[in-house]
């Protein structure tokens, strides 16, 4: 089976603690040591956090950059688009597609070296193991196999099978003896579906933020939906059910994200439904304590981590059950996984109108997303880096 990875105990429990008299003590005020190797690690990516179209993809790579960072490793971020500032560096090898093609000169002429190479595959591989003549980690939020077809259909069908094949060589045969990290044991699967041994193959959950104090619930039923706007997310399938499910809860449907696919869905959605487009984290803290629900139709995920941020808030969440999904939510305890659209809608409808079941899974759901830290997930993804870089030979 694919391994968990665990979280390692914190360097100094004391220290992490707040322990004032070890804080104190002679030892204590000696320069931390330095981090274990890999100490310089370069993260390959399509983008950074602050581009426009970032999701949970790039807050991933941000909170491991960070984490590490923190921890005393040497962090870049080789990334396409749009480049901002931050405690690691980050640099930018061009624009959204063309940074693909020069990913490898831009590694030579503005980084050089590194311990290890991190190569975010998302969909679009950057065939790091072929160039890099060094230790090399690829980190997978999910297969693309099916939606390859989604994004590129009816003429540009040859485009998808051009897609997903490149995509199958890079993740099962480039990589050859390098490890892999999944982000659920869903993706862990997909991954061994197009040939990917098992023993290559890590799992390193997302984390999510200790929220602040919760904002107040809202008294009127107010469903939420938070994304960007693509055609896998399904939106335009949320806003069709949401016209069977209206006349039963009223209330108000809520869309926060924005995306290519945000003037379509404007043109479709019927009364009751708001578009917020991008929000800041604070507005999305209180959407989602207010929200009675979350909804989250996409076909397929990594994770959905959305759904861990708002069980963080006691908010349960309705989804359906496709890959990701089917890990970040426990059917009939954090939340429900719909098998069908009319499964979706009679869920929606029963727990919209079931308030105390509503509550009991809200509050499982907390105590699940208590399990997934930030930290941990630094440590656990620290221990599958420190093990790449030891299975690693020329």
């Amino acid at each position: 089976m694919p391994q968990h990875v665990p979280s390692t105990p914190p360097l100094s429990a004391a220290l992490e603690r707040g322990d004032p008299h070890r804080a104190a003590s002679p030892s204590a005020q000696h320069p931390p040591a330095l981090p274990p190797h890999p100490r310089r690690i370069v993260f390959l990516a399509h983008r950074d956090l602050d581009n426009p179209s970032a999701g949970g993809s790039e807050l991933l790579v941000d909170k491991l950059a960070d984490g590490l960072t923190r921890l005393g490793h040497q962090v870049t971020l080789l990334c396409g688009g749009p480049a901002a500032f931050r405690d690691y560096r980050v640099v930018s090898a061009g624009g959204p597609y063309g940074h693909y093609l020069r990913a490898r000169s831009a590694f030579a002429r503005r980084v050089g070296d590194c311990d290890l190479l991190v190569e975010v595959c998302n969909g679009m591989p950057y065939l790091a193991p072929l160039w890099h003549q060094g230790p090399t980690l690829t980190l997978v939020n999910h297969v693309h196999t099916d939606l390859w077809k989604m994004r590129f259909g009816g003429p540009l069908a040859p485009a998808a099978r051009i897609g997903r094949r490149l995509e199958h060589w890079a993740l099962a045969g480039a990589q050859q003896r390098n490890l892999l990290v999944a982000v659920s044991s869903s993706t862990a699967h997909a991954l061994r579906a197009i040939g990917v041994e098992r023993d290559r193959i890590r799992v390193v959950h997302n984390g999510v933020e200790e929220p602040g104090p919760r904002a107040d619930r809202s008294a009127e039923p107010l469903f939420v939906a938070v994304g960007r706007l693509v055609e896998y997310k399904r939106i335009d399938l949320l806003l069709r059910l949401w016209e069977r499910v209206r006349p039963v809860t009223g209330g108000r449907l809520v869309i926060v994200g924005d995306g290519p696919e945000r003037e379509r869905l404007e043109r479709l959605a019927g009364p009751g439904v708001e578009f917020t487009g991008y929000v800041t984290e604070a507005e999305k803290h209180r959407l989602l304590c207010a929200a009675w629900l979350l909804l989250h139709p996409s076909a397929v995920e990594g994770w959905g981590l959305v759904v861990t941020e708002a069980a963080a808030r006691e908010t349960p969440s309705v989804a359906f059950d496709v890959p990701g999904l089917k890990d970040s939510v426990v059917d009939g305890e954090t939340g429900v996984l719909a098998r069908g659209e009319s499964s979706f809608a009679a869920a929606w409808c029963a727990l919209a109108l079931a308030g105390r079941e509503r509550e009991l899974m809200g509050k499982a759901a907390r105590e699940r997303a208590a399990q997934f830290r930030w930290d941990r997930t630094v440590r656990a993804f620290r221990v599958v880096a420190a093990e790449a870089v030891r299975g690693w030979g020329p």
